[in-house]
């Protein structure tokens, strides 16, 4: 095609563009549904506002260059954008512990009262554990008037290092200060150490360790029982360091032994922070039988919950040496309800002296005056009731039981001249015999 031929279908083409303009606007306005209106202006009955609003259509997206009425940039209105929705403020709640079980609150305390005059002093001393263990009885004995709860605690103390605090030498000044009926102990969990014994050092459960530390203890309970007070003594509890925990049970029975001997009272709380297999828990149940945590994280101290069962066992014996005076609807206390408490005097174990079983079976008091099985008797063979019995015989020896005469056991013959050796039948059972023979 030439040049010239190519002007002259310049004007065909024109037309042919304006057709088909015209039949995309008359396609728009069918689809779309606008009403009819200029194809380069507004719609008729739509405002600015709602042209702004509406999304371009295609012919608007197509003419654009063309529109002559297009604001500036400055004037063009953004759209809207929602405003952020606010959240609902949250309720506030009272501050909780994230886990119950991992810091559970300890039992409720129940509502202070006021404290009679004269009030049962429990004076608890000791390390650390002590501490725990006087706090958990505050709260056992919130409601009881007549029980006060004294402290007189050193966390770091014990009995092999008496440089550094002295229970024996000091013990006698607390108890002349506070002047209390019950004194309650727990020293022991800082013991693991050497001990300087004459000049040298011993290792720990050390023949001489064990010697040197059972002299202090007597000691420190020698100056208890000269002021007359009660002794309860706390066993440690154990830790979890199994090597820590080994060493507190061999503890533990120095101090069952030299508190019995001395006529005090030792409580045992090993099983109550330990499982079924005697293993260190962190996690057990509380005083209210819900699992709560009981010990730190570091398996030595006590959470609240802990203090308060380490005390829980501590409060029966307690209440047991109290009576009726640790009752919280006892108002005072006299003559009928104040507890008699006093520590005997130490004796060692070659002066105490076993008491023999009394005879209950014996009313008449006519010589009776030990049961079967006593300790105390000389052992002698002829003594029946310290001869081994029929069972024993025959089962260590093969000695049957001798027989009973006249029992089916019995198959040796009557001895003569015994009734029973003369036919008793009658003639007529002589003859019925004969005749069956």
């Amino acid at each position: 095609m030439t040049g010239r031929n190519w002007y002259r279908s310049r004007p065909v083409r024109r037309g042919a563009l304006r057709a088909l303009a015209v039949w995309l606007v008359a396609l728009t306005v069918v689809v779309t549904g606008l009403p009819a209106g200029g194809p380069f202006g507004l719609p008729s009955g739509v405002s600015q506002a709602s042209a702004q609003e509406r999304q371009p259509g295609l012919l608007e997206l197509l003419f654009r260059r063309n529109r002559g009425d297009r604001e500036p940039a400055a004037k063009q209105q953004r759209p809207r954008q929602a405003a952020p929705r606010q959240a609902a403020p949250r309720r506030t709640a009272p501050s909780q512990p994230r886990s119950s079980v991992a810091s559970a609150p300890v039992a409720p305390r129940e509502p202070a009262v006021e404290k009679a005059e004269n009030a049962v002093k429990v004076l608890v001393v000791g390390d650390f554990v002590a501490d725990g263990l006087a706090r958990g009885l505050v709260d056992a004995f919130a409601a009881s008037p007549n029980v006060v709860v004294e402290r007189r605690i050193n966390g770091s103390s014990g009995f092999v290092r008496d440089d550094f605090y002295d229970w024996p030498g000091e013990i006698g000044a607390i108890v002349a200060e506070v002047e209390p009926q019950i004194l309650v102990v727990h020293v022991g969990a800082n013991d693991r150490q050497a001990m300087r014994v004459d000049g040298s050092s011993a290792a720990v459960l050390s023949d001489p360790w064990r010697a040197e530390y059972q002299r202090r203890i007597d000691a420190f309970i020698g100056e208890a029982g000269e002021a007359g007070v009660a002794l309860v003594w706390t066993g440690t509890p154990p830790f979890r360091f199994r090597s820590m925990s080994a060493d507190m049970l061999a503890l533990n029975e120095i101090f069952r032994e030299r508190t019995e001997t001395a006529g005090g009272f030792f409580v045992d709380i090993w099983d109550g922070f330990v499982d079924a297999e005697g293993n260190f828990i962190e996690r057990g149940p509380d005083i209210k039988g819900q699992v709560v945590r009981l010990r730190g994280s570091d398996g030595i101290n006590f959470t609240p919950a802990g203090q308060r069962k380490l005390a829980f066992y501590v409060e029966r014996q307690l209440q047991q040496i109290l009576g009726d005076s640790a009752l919280p609807l006892v108002t005072s206390l006299g003559p009928d309800n104040l507890p008699i408490m006093k520590l005997p005097p130490l004796q060692t174990e070659a002066e105490l002296e076993r008491v023999n079983p009394i005879g209950f079976t014996d009313p008449d008091l006519d010589g009776g005056s030990v049961l079967l099985g006593d300790v105390t008797a000389p052992k002698a063979a002829e003594n029946p009731l310290q001869a081994r019995s029929v069972r024993q015989r025959l089962v260590e020896e093969g000695l049957p039981p001798p027989a009973q005469p006249g029992r089916a056991g019995s198959f040796a013959p009557p001895p003569p001249g015994d009734p029973r050796t003369a036919d008793a039948r009658t003639p007529e059972e002589r003859d019925l015999g004969a005749t069956l023979q």
